[in-house]
């Protein structure tokens, strides 16, 4: 592999892209300061929880961006660790683009339409989870790539190893983002139902226990911790909160031995809606006056709306499933986080500004011919024509399966849910783009 790396074409694409990608990070982190926000503080709260001996954990987050935060320390350097993450998530698709196509230059095309996104870039200031959440996808591609491309010509404790490797990665993706919780499993039936006639049965069956059995471990080792410490099962202690972003949209349906609760989180989010145009979110605002009119703590609160969450969904489900169209539509969306007042500079904010309209247009293009493209895998011969190989199947199935999950679990920042999978979206449309022009390049010969 490393030798392949080393032919002089495919070397100079490597040298380009790392020189691009590391010189916009110097600029960036010159230029631009760390963007705090409603999130951060209470991964920096948890950070120091973690620091102090793990003893006042509170359980409302996934300990992933956390132990980050925890180990990088303050806020710039914290900006420093993303944007090195963000160089070798760079390099990790890299070699994606090079391992599935054999071609240098395709590896340097899907290198650089993710570091040349302004909205991943932008990202890595951000003092939020998606950044770190996008290097864990970019190391899981690349060790699938190494796998089903590769694997099945090494050595089994090579395989076994990188098999190993997945299956971290993919626990900690999962606890970093919970809603990544499929992919240890999705992984690990990738391995085994698609790497054939390739490899042996017993390497495969090898494989995939390893990445499935790794990640499931890491998962269930902070389940337990999360049940030791609060008596409930999940990765964490905020499940009901989150329901609420779909069933706060008909809470009205509430029995009335609720109603306090249900009354009180009306209001909150009426005056969400009133200001802001949209009710998402208001749970956050209410949770401290929810409290107080049932007389719980934050774990038995979050309990009992998972109760009445459930009962409604239940009663109700075509209005939760109206909530989770709209959260899938959302997820569409593609918008870029950044502050453009974080630039003194008129000239250069005005530039970016521009810049970043093309860069969300571009995005919104990606996605809707990712989606154009998956209804037209239907067809046997459009999936010749695309070469539908394994790793393929798995990186467009992992888009599909973030979208789906996402917007089951949560109605809130959809939009934001996607950032680690867009430049998964990119190098997907971009894979298709190059199996079209070659089909129509040889029909014209």
């Amino acid at each position: 592999m490393l030798k392949s790396l080393r032919t002089p074409k495919t070397s100079t694409w490597l040298v380009i892209v790392a020189a691009v990608a590391l010189s916009e990070r110097v600029l960036l982190y010159l230029l631009y300061r760390p963007a705090v926000y409603n999130d951060t503080a209470s991964y920096r709260r948890l950070a120091d929880a973690i620091l102090k001996g793990w003893a006042h954990y509170d359980g409302t987050r996934t300990p992933g961006y956390p132990f980050l935060m925890a180990v990088a320390g303050p806020d710039e350097r914290v900006y420093a660790a993303q944007l090195t993450l963000g160089l070798l998530t760079t390099l990790l698709f890299f070699y994606v683009g090079w391992r599935v196509s054999g071609r240098g230059w395709f590896g340097a095309l899907t290198a650089l339409t993710h570091t040349l996104n302004l909205q991943q870039l932008f990202f890595e200031a951000n003092l939020i989870t998606e950044s770190l959440t996008t290097f864990f996808i970019a190391a899981l591609l690349a060790v699938a790539a190494w796998l089903l491309y590769s694997g099945h010509k090494r050595p089994s404790w090579q395989i076994l190893l990188m098999a190993l490797v997945g299956g971290i990665i993919t626990g900690l993706a999962t606890l970093t983002r919970p809603l990544f919780v499929f992919l240890p499993f999705w992984a690990a039936y990738f391995l085994l139902v698609s790497w054939r006639p390739a490899a042996p049965p017993k390497v495969r069956w090898g494989a995939a226990l390893v990445t499935g059995l790794t990640g499931l471990v890491l998962i269930c080792a902070w389940v337990n911790f999360i049940h030791q410490r609060f008596g409930m099962w999940g990765l964490t202690n905020m499940t009901g909160f989150h329901l609420v972003q779909h069933t706060g949209l008909f809470f009205e349906y509430v029995p009335d031995e609720y109603a306090a609760i249900r009354d009180t989180f009306i209001q909150y989010r009426e005056a969400r809606l009133a200001e802001t145009g949209e009710p998402g979110n208001a749970i956050w605002d209410a949770i401290p006056a929810l409290e107080q009119v049932s007389g719980l703590g934050l774990i038995a609160l979050s309990d009992l709306l998972t109760k009445i969450s459930i009962q409604l969904i239940l009663q109700h489900p075509d209005l939760y499933l109206r909530s989770v169209w709209e959260g899938w539509l959302w997820f569409w969306k593609a918008p870029v986080y950044w502050s453009p007042g974080a630039f003194t500079n008129p000239a250069l904010r005005a530039a970016l500004s521009g810049l970043v309209i093309v860069a969300r247009g571009g995005m919104v293009v990606a996605n809707a011919a990712f989606l154009l493209g998956s209804l037209a895998l239907v067809s046997k011969k459009v999936r010749q024509i695309l070469k539908m190989e394994a790793f393929i199947w798995f990186a467009a199935s992992t888009v599909w399966l973030t979208s789906v999950i996402q917007t089951l679990l949560d109605h809130g920042d959809n939009p934001r849910f996607s950032v680690p999978t867009q430049s998964l979206v990119v190098f997907l449309v971009l894979w298709w783009s190059v199996q079209i022009i070659r089909c129509l390049v040889t029909r014209k010969t």
